[in-house]
Formats: C-alpha cells, sequence, structure tokens
C-alpha cells in the first residue's frame, strides 16, 4: 500500500492508503504503485484518483508537487476537491467569469491568472461530472 498524505496552505487536507495513486504530472499521466522509485514532480491541474477502502475516489487538484519515496507520497497543492466537495454550480460561475474575462481585451486583466482560473474551474467540473 502507499500511504498518502495531502497539504493544502491550510494544513493537512487528507491522508489515507491506497495501493494505487493515478496522477497527471507535466512529463504525462503517471499510475503509482507500491515500490515505485523515489520520485519528485510537478502536478498539472488534473484529476487525481485513488482507491480508499475499496472505493474509488476522484479529486480535482490545482497542480503542486508529488514526493514519492519508500511508499509514501506527499501532496502539496494550493487547492484540493473531493468529487463529492465541488459545487457544480460555483465551478460553472467561475468557468463563465473567466471566458469573460478572456474575451475582454483589457490590457488592466491578468491574462494568465484568468487561463488558470479558467483551467481550474473546466477542471473540477470535469471531475464533478466524470467526464475524464
Amino acid at each position: 500500500m502507499i500511504h498518502c498524505e495531502i497539504v493544502t496552505p491550510s494544513g493537512k487536507y487528507k491522508e489515507f492508503d491506497t495501493p494505487i495513486l493515478n496522477v497527471v504530472t507535466i512529463d504525462g499521466q503517471r499510475g503509482i504503485l507500491p515500490s515505485h522509485v523515489p520520485l519528485v514532480t510537478i502536478l498539472e491541474v488534473s484529476k487525481l484518483s485513488s482507491v480508499e477502502k475499496g472505493e474509488r475516489e476522484e479529486y480535482a487538484v490545482s497542480g503542486g508537487l508529488l514526493y514519492f519515496e519508500n511508499d509514501v507520497a506527499k501532496i502539496l497543492t494550493d487547492s484540493i476537491e473531493s468529487k463529492g466537495e465541488i459545487d457544480e454550480e460555483r465551478a460553472i460561475k467561475a468557468r463563465d467569469r473567466a471566458m469573460e474575462y478572456l474575451k475582454e481585451k483589457d490590457e488592466s486583466i491578468d491574462l494568465k491568472r484568468a487561463e488558470f482560473a479558467l483551467k481550474k474551474a473546466i477542471n473540477r467540473l470535469h471531475v464533478k461530472r466524470g467526464i475524464y
């Protein structure tokens, strides 16, 4: 089993054991199994999935860092929500708001920030709706 610890700026989000951890890194999708070689990598805005107590769990993660060694995975991320925690209406509003910012040609708008907000909102909707 892999022992997984997820930490956000607010503190420890969750700690659990899983036989497999599926993440999307800057190198692509990875399935991490026990005895995997040590790894430090950057996580993309994406779905993170695991099997906890026999049930598949899915999370929307806003990017971050994964450190894996000796069957312990430590994930540091700015934000993470389980499929059940995602407020679909809020995610739709965030997506629409980001799209509006991107449509405007206002130079005062930080386009990178709007693009990142759009990516996070779409990811949250995909995880909530099981689109991946």
